[in-house]
Parts: structure tokens; sequence; C-alpha cells
């Protein structure tokens, strides 16, 4: 049998470029959801329980805004210091040094306030984002730290704006600090409270090697288990 052309094309030729387009694109497609899933694999998931009012009273106080004193950080020898070597760790996840500065002396400024490591954050933000600012995760967490929304309700307002670098890194870092709280600085435990993953090894596990391996200024962080091991690495 003759083969029919349609528009110029060989039918045969049409079918046969039909079924590779849709091949790239499934293709691309199952790149892209690959990559989406590598991405969100640890986004946090924090669980809403009730706070008592007096706990709702000093995170809610914690949450409120205070400006970071950036000059600080340049006339602070140590600081200049921390400042200039995890710059230059973090330029292939931050490339534009503006940005990049007024991230790393936001975090240490938060964690420092909440009695955090910086360079713990810092391991929690490459894990939770890639220290993405726009990161949702699928289950709606925002931003660096992976702010679940219902917190602003719990301990903030409505207006804030959880892409905020502030106030993302204030919010993030008074929940973990609150989770190491409950937790009695068992560090294990509080991580798998801040993912939504308590009693699972995998995302403290995580956290705590990229902290270790990218991250770690002076001493290097000990080993990480819950209370009920050996090595329990406290939060500060």
């Amino acid at each position: 049998m003759a083969n029919i052309r349609v528009s110029g094309m060989r039918q045969g030729d049409d079918i046969r470029h039909t079924v590779v387009r849709r091949f790239v694109s499934a293709s691309l497609l199952g790149a892209c959801l690959t990559l989406s899933v590598s991405l969100s694999a640890w986004a946090g998931a924090q669980k809403y329980e009730p706070l008592a009012a007096s706990v709702k009273a000093r995170m809610s106080k914690a949450v409120a805004d205070a400006p970071i004193n950036s000059d600080l950080y340049d006339r602070d020898p140590y600081l200049s210091a921390w400042v200039a070597e995890m710059s230059d760790r973090l330029i292939r996840y931050v490339p534009d040094e503006v940005v990049r500065l007024d991230l790393l002396k936001t975090v240490h400024y938060e964690a420092t306030r909440a009695g955090l490591d910086p360079e713990l954050i810092l391991g929690l933000m490459e894990v939770e984002s890639g220290f993405r600012k726009y990161a949702v995760s699928s289950v709606g967490a925002r931003g660096f730290m992976q702010i679940m929304p219902f917190w602003a309700d719990v301990i903030g307002t409505r207006d804030h704006n959880l892409f905020h670098l502030r106030t993302n890194l204030r919010y993030g870092c008074t929940i973990l600090r609150h989770y190491l709280d409950i937790e009695r600085g068992d560090l294990y435990r509080a991580l798998g409270r801040y993912n939504g993953s308590l009693g699972q090894p995998q995302y403290p596990s995580a956290v705590h090697a990229a902290w270790r391996k990218h991250w770690t200024y002076g001493l290097t962080p000990v080993g990480l288990k819950s209370s009920k091991g050996k090595t329990v690495r406290k939060g500060t």
C-alpha cells in the first residue's frame, strides 16, 4: 500500500515524530519530577501542636522584629573572619555577593539570638531548601528554613512574609529553639520535630552531615544520637 502524505509528510514519518516528541516530553517531565523530589526530599513539615499561653507569648516575643546591627560584623575581627570564610563556601549556592553577605549576617544574628550554632543553621538550610529563598515544599513549607504557614497564625501575624529573609530565619530559629527546649537539648529529636519526622534518623543525620562536612568553623560537631543513645550533640 502506498504511503499517505499528511501536510507534506509521510504518515509513517509523522507517527514516528509524534512518538519521539511524546518520549522527549515524558523524559523531560520525569527529569523535572526527579529534580523536584531531590530538592524537597527533606523539606520541613512541622506539625501543629497546641502551645501553652506562656510558650506562645515567649515565641511571639521572639519573632517580634528587631533589626540586625550590620556594622558589628564589619568591626568585630572574629565575625568578619567567619562571614568571609562562610561566604567562600556559600558562593556556589548564592552567587550574588551582596545577597550572600546579608544572608550570612542574618543567619549568624538570628541563630545566636536564639542560642543556636549558626553553622548548624547553615547545615539545616542546605538540607531544607538548598538556600533557595522561594522554595516551597509539597506540603507548603516556605523559604530558606521551610516554615509551615500555620506558625504565622500561632506566634506571629498573618502579614508576616515567610519568604522575607529575616522573617524566615527568625521563625526558623525560634521554632528550632522551641523544639530543643521541649526535648531538653536533644538535637536529634529536636531536628526530627522540626522536619515532622520525629524518631526517624534520616533527616537529623542529613543535617548533621551537612553541618559537619560543609559548615564547620572551629570545633567539629560531635556524633549525633538520640538521648537514648550514647552521644547527643546539643544545639549550642
